[in-house]
């Protein structure tokens, strides 16, 4: 199923990752002092991606809890092949070169990147 978040959903399903099920008042405290958004932000976001599949809703007990249907990981590699086939033609040295370019790789980033090649050419 492909993945698709905006940067708005991203961020809840941050939150979803990091401990779940929580309802939509814990997920509204923990975003709101860095966003801005209210219950009603959050509950259309949180609406939204159910729609989409990528988070469930338990309105068992006496309030609605949301957990993600999507791994971090899975999401992840999707946005990772969509920023390189959107941006970058495919081609992941383009990538590493951007961040090389713009200093938003680190010299112990690129010896961990490098080392990671070496362990998996073998």
């Amino acid at each position: 199923m492909p993945i698709n978040c905006t940067e708005a959903e991203w961020k809840i399903m941050e939150v979803l990752w990091g401990k779940s099920p929580r309802t939509m008042a814990e997920i509204t405290r923990e975003l709101s002092p860095k966003t801005g958004w209210t219950r009603h932000t959050v509950i259309t976001l949180l609406k939204r991606m159910e729609e989409k599949g990528t988070v469930k809703v338990d309105e068992s007990g006496p309030v609605k809890t949301y957990t993600p249907l999507v791994t971090q990981a899975d999401a992840s590699s999707q946005q990772t092949k969509k920023l390189l086939s959107s941006v970058f033609s495919g081609k992941a040295s383009l990538l590493i070169s951007n961040l090389v370019d713009s200093g938003e790789i680190t010299v112990k980033e690129m010896e961990e990147l490098v080392a990671m090649l070496r362990k998996e050419g073998k």
